[in-house]
């Protein structure tokens, strides 16, 4: 009976499995780009990976709800064995490394643990030594190991690094004794010639050597430094931040260069300046960032710290960035140098959350938490409230302008859209639904507007009377966030919460081409003037650049 497990038990462990769920392992074949296997063994979160120096073996890490270690056989696609990542009186490995020079051994680290595993092929096993690291009681962040595999490094969470024998399995010595890393030691690279490279988690990159693990080299990069990769000999280097930064570093005068960046929280808005597609402008975050279309470089960054940047607008003549910010301030900057023009104080109680500008360049139209609509008269050097419109009873999600500048559309959570006459500053229409909406667009033609937002429908409404005059089903799950229309008219493209980018034919009402690329739900998505592009933007931080399928 010992062996058995009793139904209520199996009940259990199967109710289980359907909370945590299986993650899978996914084998690439870097060169092809092809998936070459899944492996799925276990439960939940998958911590760390690791390759055998000759590429027979992979080992992979648990999280906290598997919290098992498993060696795959990379040419049979298969698990060769497991085991108990941790002791029962320790916390979860997090971490793991391989040696260097032998396929059979390989290191786990993590909070109050610190293991050196010898695989026993014939026999299916890994079997464990405990390190022993004295009274020192420590939460491993990274490893690093030694070419020959003489030591091998650990950095913690304290801001110290641990030097370990694998053969003893011993402490060999510990640093910095003063001025520890801040916020940790969170990458560890050792090099050929000798001495560690060291990121902590403020961001200070270091060159070391031990016992004394004093600074040699040291540079500040922004954001704390998540992983660092050697090139060839240690010559040269590429160092990761948290801030989406990747900077290439020389080892010998030890300075960065910055070669790829992108934002680093969700990108709230994206849009192009009128009539070119050759730069567009995103906000994530405390940041306005401005990119070139084509080679995807960052040309000019803005930064308001401690803030969120809800929506962006280009005025039509191009001198102008008008941003829509969380503390009630519209703020306007140069789109050359990033200097801040002119800010709007208290234009709305609850933060503003979306912008439209007219195309004369004389009013900008702002949304906010608290659901008001707000005109504002925008002059050489005097920026005044015009009028407030006190219609919806919910934030305002998204903002369109009539090309004339006679009327705007206001999208907002509370299940309503609102057509505004500009000239007389009043109602012409409510649009009323049950959805949250999230955008909305005019059709060239002005007669018609579409919207959309978390009941994932698509309607097409009469700008004259509000009647609605059809409904698509827009995504399978998730609300749709972000639309565009072609100036044509003949075709738009929704992105949303099911992570897919879709064109659709406009009369026919259908989807013609499907983009698969996010990670994260799809936030805002534009066409570029021309219709060259088409720019997705994520919660994850990404943006996406897809060729748009019809030549115009």
């Amino acid at each position: 009976m010992d062996n058995e497990i009793s139904p209520e038990a199996q009940v259990a462990e199967l109710e289980l499995d359907a909370v945590i769920g299986f993650n899978d392992i996914i084998l690439w074949d870097y060169k092809k780009r092809e998936l070459l296997a899944r492996l799925s063994l276990h439960k939940g979160k998958i911590e760390a990976l690791a390759f055998s120096p000759n590429d027979l073996y992979l080992v992979s890490l648990g999280g906290p709800d598997d919290g098992s270690v498993v060696v795959w056989s990379i040419a049979k696609r298969d698990a060769i064995c497991g085991s108990p990542a941790a002791g029962l009186n320790v916390g979860n490995a997090t971490h793991v490394i391989f040696s260097r020079c032998r396929d059979e051994m390989f290191v786990t680290a993590g909070n109050g643990t610190i293991r050196v595993w010898e695989l026993d092929l014939p026999n299916r096993k890994i079997w464990p030594t405990e390190c022993q690291t004295g009274q020192m009681k420590r939460i491993v962040m990274s490893i690093g190991m030694a070419d020959d595999d003489s030591f091998f490094y650990l950095g913690t969470t304290t801001g110290d690094i641990l030097k370990m024998n694998p053969r003893t399995r011993l402490l060999t010595d510990a640093g910095p004794a003063k001025d520890k890393f801040s916020l940790g030691v969170s990458a560890i690279r050792c090099l050929k010639m000798g001495g560690l490279l060291v990121g902590s988690g403020a961001g200070l990159l270091v060159f070391c050597k031990s016992p004394s693990y004093k600074p040699i080299k040291k540079i500040q990069l922004q954001g704390g430094i998540t992983s660092i990769t050697l090139r060839g000999e240690g010559h040269q280097f590429f160092v990761g931040t948290e801030e989406s930064h990747i900077y290439r570093v020389n080892f010998t005068d030890f300075k960065e260069t910055l070669i790829a960046t992108c934002h680093f929280d969700a990108v709230e808005d994206i849009v192009f300046p009128f009539g070119t597609a050759e730069l567009f402008a995103t906000c994530a975050k405390k940041d306005i960032r401005v990119w070139h279309t084509l080679s995807n470089r960052e040309l000019l960054r803005i930064t308001v710290p401690n803030m969120t940047c809800h929506g962006i607008d280009f005025m039509k003549d191009g001198k102008s960035i008008i941003s829509a910010w969380n503390d009630g301030k519209i703020r306007a900057f140069a789109p050359e140098t990033g200097r801040l023009m002119y800010v709007i104080n208290s234009a709305h109680r609850i933060g503003v959350t979306a912008i439209a500008t007219t195309s004369d360049c004389k009013r900008v139209i702002s949304g906010g938490g608290e659901g008001e609509v707000r005109v504002w008269q925008i002059g050489c050097q005097t920026q005044k409230l015009e009028e407030a419109l006190k219609e919806h009873k919910s934030s305002v999600s998204c903002i369109r302008v009539k090309k004339n500048n006679e009327e705007c559309v206001t999208a907002s959570t509370d299940g309503t859209c609102i057509i505004w006459d500009l000239v007389r500053l009043r109602r012409n229409q409510m649009i009323l639904a049950n959805t949250l909406f999230q955008c909305v667009c005019y059709h060239p033609e002005e007669f018609q507007i579409i919207t959309s937002g978390t009941d994932r429908k698509i309607a097409y409404w009469e700008v004259f009377d509000g009647s609605v005059i059809r409904e698509l089903e827009g995504s399978l799950s998730g609300s749709i966030n972000g639309m565009d229309i072609t100036q044509e008219g003949t075709h738009f493209v929704t992105g949303g919460s099911d992570h897919l980018v879709k064109v659709w034919d406009y009369n026919e009402g259908e989807v013609t081409h499907v983009g698969v690329g996010h990670s994260g739900n799809i936030t805002r998505i534009r066409i570029s003037p021309g219709n060259q592009y088409i720019v997705s933007v994520s919660a994850d931080g990404a943006i996406l650049r897809w060729k748009y399928p019809y030549t115009s």
